[in-house]
């Protein structure tokens, strides 16, 4: 039995879901011939995602598969209630309620996993982790499953080293047709959307620092530049710092930054990037928020230690005023501000990622790999959603002559 906010509010998440499905072209052929083979019947799955209209559609997609699905959010302020209300009228049980405690958030994932499903759909591992400690009793059944995060991958990575994951997992975010657009294109616009409908602020002639310059932080980078942004990245990676430098940025430590910010954007995925060391030098009136995928990155329990006073100054902005009468203004709880304050990445976006997550599941359903690891995307998946995004915008390639094929060989 579903646990959602109010299943009478179907109608406005089913129009949301309409408006991208028109904008979601590889998904739909996915879904349409997933509806005729029915690769999952009689399996279920269980998903811990952003409860919105992107993911709906895979949840619908899967659906459509044959399979039972129960689905819970993976972010507490991320699910959009009439999305719920839209998925459980289309048949999926849902346990998430937008702003719900993080008490009720772990026992929504709890019971989305009570399904005892054969395969999982992650997002930000913690229904791994979770399958690893006080719901392995759930994993009877697993086959194994997918994570498309950054920080998700992170978490898998760690325990492949350790040797504790028990479960085969595909690493959906390292795939070409994820990270180079997602990661990039997706959350360089998303952010900066969330961003501006927020704070209903303009980003041109503001210095914009962004912690980490992954394919997140490019993204962010790319589109603040692109928007009359002064940009500083912050690294601690050599490498990564050289290509930013050679894009045009500037780089320094945090420590140098902090004073010179008016937007912070952190994208790590990391603990503690930004803390009281940095507040201390911050302007008046700045903007923290991250992209990351938990709020960790920017030092909460520093900014109440440092502040004389807290209030919300609008929705989705709590300032923090400082004993010398600066205030220093957090987005969106410090959480993934792209989501928690905005509707998350572009249909087009998404349509890609979510297209390698239903195919990877069919893959695992059809396979079942035995070695509890980490697998990456198959090539062949992988070309294939490329091949369906370019084919659906009437995109042609030039191929290889026999000549070429023989020279190149």
């Amino acid at each position: 039995m579903s646990e959602i906010y109010d299943a009478g509010i179907w109608k406005t998440g089913e129009d949301k879901i309409r408006w991208v499905e028109s904008y979601m072209p590889i998904l739909t052929q996915i879904r349409e011939r997933f509806y005729k083979e029915k690769p999952f019947a009689g399996m279920r799955i269980s998903t811990s995602i952003h409860l919105e209209a992107k993911t709906a559609m895979l949840v619908m997609t899967l659906l459509d598969g044959g399979a039972s699905v129960c689905a819970s959010g993976c972010n507490t302020l991320s699910t959009q209630d009439d999305i719920a209300a839209a998925l459980v009228k289309y048949g999926a049980e849902v346990f998430a309620v937008h702003g719900e405690d993080d008490e009720s958030y772990k026992r929504h994932l709890t019971m989305a996993l009570s399904h005892r499903p054969e395969l999982i759909i992650d997002d930000g591992g913690d229904f791994i982790a979770l399958l690893h400690s006080t719901a392995a009793e759930y994993s009877d059944r697993l086959i194994g499953g997918c994570e498309e995060t950054t920080t998700g991958i992170m978490r898998l990575r760690s325990m492949v080293k350790r040797k504790t994951l028990k479960y085969p997992m595909i690493n959906i975010n390292d795939a070409s047709c994820k990270h180079f657009f997602d990661n990039r294109y997706g959350t360089g616009q998303s952010t900066l959307d969330a961003v501006m409908h927020t704070t209903n602020l303009i980003i041109a002639s503001k210095t914009v620092v962004i912690a980490g310059y992954g394919w997140c932080g490019r993204g962010i980078a790319m589109r603040a530049r692109g928007m009359g942004a002064d940009v500083i990245i912050t690294e601690i990676d050599p490498v990564k710092a050289i290509e930013a430098v050679m894009d045009g940025f500037r780089v320094m430590p945090m420590k140098e930054a902090a004073a010179e910010g008016d937007v912070f954007i952190t994208a790590t995925g990391d603990v503690n990037v930004i803390t009281k060391e940095h507040m201390r030098k911050m302007k008046d009136g700045v903007l923290l928020c991250n992209s990351g995928h938990f709020n960790v990155e920017i030092s909460i329990p520093d900014l109440e230690e440092l502040s004389v006073e807290a209030s919300e100054r609008k929705p989705g902005i709590r300032g923090y005023r400082m004993k010398d009468g600066r205030t220093l203004n957090l987005l969106a709880e410090g959480k993934l501000v792209n989501l928690a304050a905005g509707n998350g990445h572009p249909a087009e976006i998404m349509d890609l990622s979510f297209s390698l997550q239903a195919l990877c599941l069919e893959y695992i359903a059809k396979t079942h790999p035995a070695k509890p690891t980490l697998y990456p995307v198959p090539d062949d998946i992988n070309a294939r959603v490329a091949e369906l995004y370019l084919r659906s915008r009437g995109i042609k390639l030039d191929r290889l002559t026999a000549e070429q094929k023989k020279y190149l060989s």
